[in-house]
């Protein structure tokens, strides 16, 4: 009976938040294009992604999201494009985002080059109010929402090298009401401001043992500072270990692997550091990323990002 209620009311804060923020990953500085679309075509390849979260596991009606993207540079122009699409389900909510990115990358120095990019966005929002179980099931009120379609646009830039990579965002510019009753809306997507960088360190002269600290802050009006912190190693361009920390919220750890040249597969596992912990068993996230290189087919530069 107690994780039954506990259920019911996270998931009536997330429905009904006014400060509905956007869909959250451990694994940030691997999915970049999701939140920033000047990263698209920013690795030099043909870049496709594939990503499923699960949060929250055992409580029902937690969150959980898929997420799919493709991106790459335009033969050999300044141009990247890239398309990506997100699923993100909770409680009786269930939102497909397709996106289309558009970058312009111009070199600001021998190591450095700075990207401008515009994102356009299609929203499928849908509402299923008997999975709330209403004590009236016919009361107006309640209506279920039935791919309800929402456009937006975003921006961004990022300023990047082999090394290095800092980058400021806004993925949707417009906010958008999901649901309302009585013309006020009890469920809003706000705008939401993203910072992320990163700087890759070589610990030995032999570039065997790399050390990658990288941050991740995300800012929405009525909601609290979100700040991810991560710490990642990686040997011999092929294993990566680390830790990262959402700032009173969860610790995760990390782990990847460069399978080839092409692929590599990466896993995070999160323990919420705040009372949630006491109703799930934690969170769960898994990715793979296959990239085609130019270059024989071969990575020139091993990157953690």
């Amino acid at each position: 009976m107690r994780i039954k209620f506990f259920t019911a009311i996270m998931i009536l804060t997330s429905i009904l938040c006014t400060a509905q923020q956007d869909a959250q990953f451990t694994q940030y500085m691997y999915n970049t294009i999701n939140v920033n679309p000047a990263y698209a075509g920013s690795r030099g390849a043909l870049s496709i992604f594939g990503l499923y979260r699960t949060q929250w596991v055992g409580l029902d009606g937690a969150p959980e999201t898929s997420s799919f993207s493709v991106n790459s540079p335009i033969n050999n122009s300044n141009l990247g494009v890239g398309v990506s699409l997100v699923n993100d389900k909770i409680g009786p909510t269930n939102e497909n985002t397709l996106s289309a990115d558009l970058s312009y990358t111009v070199q600001t120095s021998a190591d450095f080059k700075l990207s401008f990019g515009i994102k356009g966005t299609a929203n499928l929002f849908n509402l299923d109010i008997n999975k709330l179980n209403p004590e009236n099931q016919g009361d107006p009120q309640f209506q279920d929402l039935n791919n309800k379609f929402s456009p937006n646009v975003g921006a961004g830039v990022y300023w990047h090298s082999n090394k290095a990579y800092i980058g400021l965002s806004v993925p949707n510019f417009i906010e958008t009401n999901r649901y309302n009753d009585n013309d006020i809306a009890i469920y809003k997507d706000k705008i939401n401001y993203y910072l992320i960088g990163g700087y890759v360190f070589d610990l030995d002269k032999y570039q065997y043992i790399k050390f990658k600290p990288a941050v991740l802050a995300k800012m929405v009006e009525g909601a609290p500072l979100q700040v991810d912190v991560s710490a990642n190693f990686m040997f011999n361009d092929k294993f990566v270990v680390g830790l990262a920390y959402r700032w009173s919220a969860a610790l995760s750890a990390m782990a990847g692997f460069q399978v080839s040249d092409g692929l590599y597969i990466g896993y995070a596992y999160d323990r919420e550091t705040t009372r949630l912990n006491n109703y799930n068993s934690g969170s769960h996230e898994i990715f793979l990323r296959y990239e085609f290189f130019k270059n024989n087919g071969k990575i020139t530069t091993p990157r953690f990002f």
